[in-house]
């Protein structure tokens, strides 16, 4: 068995089943337990909004979301609505995700130093609507979902969005290195 087969193997929570620890979703709520392995691609129709100090980075009405057990969904933005000019990729810095593909990563001009954005230029084929799409960490930037400022996913990688609309625990908290 190859690595990559092995590691989409290896995550025993698939969403068919919410664990104990999980949080009991309220009325209009999702719970991250509940989003499948292998994740899976929804349309957002929603406004999504990417700031950095009150200047817009991207605005669109045609995102796209990823959902995958554990982890509050990653908004990926066409890059048709995104200043891409005012961010420059970071040479050498890349990642592969077992579902995905391989990943670079962007900078904002004006802070290069760290990663705000990153993009996968030729996903897997289960992933290839991806392509063309930059996903944002709303850990260095000001993200909106219809209006609604989102909370970070806890963590240096992830970069999953949160909304009143989800109940975790999320992947990344601490406490949740063995998921």
């Amino acid at each position: 068995m190859n690595w990559l087969q092995k590691a989409r193997e290896s995550w025993s929570n698939t969403g068919n089943k919410r664990p104990p620890f999980a949080l009991e979703p309220k009325k209009g709520q999702r719970s991250v337990w509940d989003f499948p392995r292998p994740p899976i691609i929804e349309k957002v129709r929603k406004s999504v909004l990417v700031n950095y100090q009150g200047e817009t980075i991207a605005d669109s009405s045609n995102a796209l979301a990823v959902l995958e057990t554990a982890s509050p969904p990653t908004y990926y933005i066409p890059e048709l609505d995104i200043d891409m000019g005012a961010l420059v990729q970071i040479r050498g810095k890349a990642s592969l995700c077992e579902w995905k593909g391989s990943a670079v990563y962007f900078a904002l001009k004006t802070m290069t130093e760290r990663p705000v954005a990153w993009s996968y230029l030729n996903p897997f084929p289960e992933f290839q609507d991806l392509q063309n799409h930059v996903a944002f960490y709303p850990q260095h930037l000001e993200c909106y979902i219809d209006g609604e400022r989102v909370k970070a996913q806890f963590s240096d990688f992830y970069a999953g969005w949160i909304t009143k609309d989800l109940t975790g625990p999320f992947k990344g908290e601490k406490g949740t290195e063995h998921w």
